[in-house]
């Protein structure tokens, strides 16, 4: 299947009849917007304790331990799939729940954020809320690393350049996905991202939510905010239980692929 949650696009592969042997080659073949399908991540939904269990890859065959949107996107299908209006989900992260919001909105709740200097991880003990990186980014953990910049006007930023400069940073041993924000109105941000594994896209989940917890901590919003993406809105609202995002899905189409693509990739 191919879905996208705001113009984030990804590549749905249902497992729960037959396993997958997905590898980092196929991954990337498979990203291939040229030669393949194209997507900024793919996933797999398999069997699992809850609902499903989820795995994801980044267009470069690298595994990712949460995909916000991605998971937007599975947990509707698997609502309409079901009548369910509430889903439990696994993954690397941990246990997700989703719900349906009305409206043909989604929300999942990507869990409680983390914010010591280990979890995220970074490479030494320091102050996750002003790193000594130019511009002073707040470092987040949603699953995966974030580091979120605030700047005057997020449009006036090349984040082709900056973005890949900062994605490889030695502070981000695993790497990270890389944000650019700025407050645009009260509890209202305008946001674009540079992930990890994937470059530029137009909308990011766990950016989304690791951005809303960075704003909040540093006192610029209160920690339910609006978020404007490239690709749309996203509402991102970081309660008790843990960062609860919501945004509307859409489901492309369907597909399968060819015996002779995959001898040719293989």
């Amino acid at each position: 299947m191919k879905m996208h949650g705001l113009g984030n696009d990804f590549v749905v592969l249902d497992a729960r009849a037959r396993s997958i042997a997905m590898t980092p080659a196929l991954a990337m073949a498979i990203a291939d917007r040229h030669r393949g399908v194209g997507f900024d991540q793919l996933a797999i939904i398999e069997q699992g304790s809850g609902d499903a269990h989820l795995t994801f890859y980044n267009a470069d065959g690298s595994t990712a331990g949460a995909c916000g949107n991605a998971t937007r996107c599975i947990a509707r299908f698997l609502m309409d799939e079901t009548g369910k209006t509430e889903l439990t989900l696994t993954t690397e992260r941990g246990t997700l729940f989703a719900r349906d919001a009305e409206g043909g909105l989604t929300s999942v709740n990507m869990g409680p954020p983390q914010l010591d200097w280990h979890e995220i991880p970074l490479a030494s003990e320091m102050d996750t809320l002003e790193l000594p990186i130019e511009g002073k980014p707040t470092a987040t953990g949603m699953g995966n690393p974030h580091c979120t910049f605030f700047v005057e006007d997020a449009e006036a930023v090349d984040i082709e350049t900056f973005g890949p400069a900062h994605e490889h940073h030695p502070l981000y041993p695993q790497r990270t996905n890389v944000q650019v924000a700025s407050l645009i109105g009260p509890d209202h941000l305008r946001m674009r991202v540079w992930e990890r594994g994937a470059g530029l896209t137009l909308a990011s989940g766990s950016s989304s939510c690791a951005t809303a917890v960075a704003a909040a901590r540093r006192g610029l919003t209160g920690r339910r905010v609006t978020i404007e993406l490239d690709g749309g809105t996203l509402q991102v609202d970081w309660r008790e239980d843990g960062v609860w995002m919501t945004g509307p899905t859409a489901h492309v189409f369907d597909g399968h692929f060819t015996h002779d693509w995959l001898e040719m990739v293989s």
